[in-house]
């Protein structure tokens, strides 16, 4: 026997059978939701029970995601592009000190560095991204009425951002190759996770205040962060 739960915006096929009260939710290879349940388990139960997993399921359903396409792979060599911004910028590999830079639209990577160019450049996204993410965090954070500290601009494998109950926001370095809006998103969506820690009902309607068109923003996320460079995966 089986029936289909609505989760959020999901559906879920749940097939009740075994004498097991011990509900198991599993993410089958195209992405849909599978429940396995005994007969004698309420829905309102079962609701409860997908409410619990709701960050697991979107923290999967964003893996799984990523996982389908295949990586975006850079050359480091004069004229290769690198986003930042949503702007694409030309590499130039130059005869000079110091650390990689912006200059005059092209991105600079000194010769010296070249053996470590990916490192470097990551770096390059992290400094960068802390300083132009500052601001911003403090605007969003008096939106969102949260008390955040200061910003973090880390590698955090498939997630684009995390936060804690200690005020610690967390943006992947990759997320800044995104345009602005969707920059903007990442950050909102975390910082709203400093008052609501669960994707529920409080959650979205927390973050469709003071960001009206997020769900556009999601979907675009979705379909722009496939595309982007995220160095040599070691995870």
């Amino acid at each position: 026997m089986s029936a289909v739960l609505q989760f959020d915006d999901l559906r879920v096929l749940i097939e009740f059978g075994g004498s097991s009260r011990k509900a198991r939710l599993t993410i089958e290879a195209d992405g849909s939701l599978r429940l396995r349940a005994a007969e004698d388990v309420a829905a309102e139960e079962l609701q409860q029970f997908l409410a619990s997993k709701r960050e697991w399921v979107y923290r999967k359903l964003a893996e799984k995601e990523l996982l389908q396409h295949e990586p975006i792979t850079k050359e480091l060599v004069d004229g290769e592009g690198f986003l930042y911004l949503g702007r694409s910028h030309r590499l130039k590999i130059g005869d000079v000190d110091g650390a990689v830079r912006l200059e005059r639209g092209r991105l600079i990577l000194p010769r010296h560095l070249v053996e470590i160019g990916e490192v470097s450049l990551i770096a390059w996204y992290q400094r960068c991204g802390e300083a132009w993410l500052q601001p911003r965090s403090k605007a969003w954070a008096e939106r969102l009425r949260v008390d955040a500290g200061p910003i973090e601009v880390a590698d955090l494998g498939h997630k684009w951002g995390s936060a804690t109950a200690g005020r610690r926001v967390r943006i992947h370095w990759a997320t800044l190759q995104l345009s602005s809006p969707l920059v903007d998103y990442v950050l909102a969506h975390e910082l709203a996770h400093l008052r609501e820690p669960h994707h529920g009902p409080a959650f979205w309607q927390l973050l469709a205040r003071v960001m009206p068109d997020y769900e556009e923003r999601k979907q675009e996320l979705a379909k722009r962060g496939t595309c982007l460079w995220f160095g040599e995966r070691r995870d």
